[in-house]
């Protein structure tokens, strides 16, 4: 059985017991989500829409930081440089099931 969930703007495919990271999501380890059911495929039948029925539930594992993303502005014969970093926060979540 495969779903497509929405998770803070963006879409992901997803399978019972599957693993992945979606942008942050306010929460501690350990607590469940619901997540927003776009469409669900069961054995080749397909449910379209958010009023499906469906419900995929997830698992928060932890949350984490991405690699450091590195921006550098410089303006040429000027002398002006400037670099900035960012790392992205991410949660770590496993899909505990599809129903």
């Amino acid at each position: 059985m495969v779903a497509i969930v929405k998770v803070a703007g963006q879409q992901f495919k997803v399978e019972k017991d599957q693993t992945l990271y979606v942008p942050h999501v306010e929460g501690n380890a350990g607590d469940k989500l619901n997540l927003e059911v776009l469409l669900v495929d069961a054995n080749g039948k397909m449910s379209i829409g958010a009023n499906n029925g469906a419900a995929v539930q997830a698992e928060i594992l932890d949350q984490v930081k991405g690699d450091t993303v590195i921006a550098y502005k410089q303006k040429r014969r000027k002398g002006f440089q400037k670099k900035k970093g960012h790392r992205t926060a991410y949660t770590k979540i496993k899909v505990v099931s599809i129903a």
